[in-house]
């Protein structure tokens, strides 16, 4: 998946055009953290608490990845009472979801720039900030927005949308980074730079298919679409 990185990260014409950006948003799974093995363990006793015996479907579930839970279980046409066992084993588990590689760096080097970061998450913004908290990562972040406190979670832009709000940012000021189709239309629906993060995606065909304006093989190329904003 690593091989001929560099070269790949700079080919969009859109990387080279001058305009300065002063903010980033972050899907928080699969961007930020690595939450995927607590997220199977959660998803395991919840479908055995709920359904009952025999295996979970997490890989189905995982195809949904950036929805918000209660979305992915009726597309799923699981049971709505999953959510609570689920809920309740990731916040035991937290502290066992791993934070990406080089991923604090970044983050910090951005807020030293001057950028305004964001986390837009198919979670519920209580547990993502929760889990950021317990993490050390929460810092990073002006704001932390979950899937239920918007009226529409991704793949609509109103997440994209309450985040450039609440950062007093213009869409052409921003870059949203995602592993999932799901967060690459909730930014081109909010006509913001979508960037496909390959670090944590399982399905990097499917990313790329969606069309993102932008392809980042490792957190560390985020920094060279995101030089220091002037005069901060």
């Amino acid at each position: 998946m690593t091989t001929g990185s560099h070269h790949h990260a700079g080919t969009t014409s859109e990387q080279r055009s001058p305009v300065s950006r002063h903010a980033v948003v972050f899907d928080l799974d699969g961007v930020v953290v690595d939450s995927f093995a607590v997220m199977g363990e959660a998803f395991s006793l919840a479908y055995a608490e709920v359904v009952g015996p025999g295996e979970a479907p997490f890989e189905e579930y995982r195809r949904h990845q950036g929805r918000y839970f209660p979305d992915i279980m009726r597309i799923m046409g699981l049971p709505p009472e999953m959510e609570e066992p689920f809920v309740r084993e990731s916040y035991r588990l937290a502290r066992h979801v791993q934070v990406y590689d080089g991923v604090a760096d970044v983050l910090r080097t951005l807020n030293e720039r001057g950028l305004r970061l964001a986390v837009a998450t198919g979670k519920a913004g209580e547990r993502a900030r929760s889990l950021l908290d317990v993490l050390g990562l929460l810092p990073y972040f002006a704001h932390v927005i979950g899937s239920d406190e918007v009226p529409r979670p991704k793949p609509a832009p109103d997440i994209v949308h309450r985040a450039l709000e609440l950062l007093g940012v213009p869409a052409e000021r921003a870059v949203m980074i995602g592993d999932a189709p799901t967060d690459l239309a909730s930014a081109q629906g909010a006509d913001v730079t979508a960037a496909a993060a390959l670090w944590g995606c399982h399905d990097v065909t499917g990313l790329l298919a969606a069309g993102p304006d932008i392809v980042l093989r490792r957190p560390a190329d985020l920094l060279v679409l995101c030089p220091a904003v002037p005069g901060r």
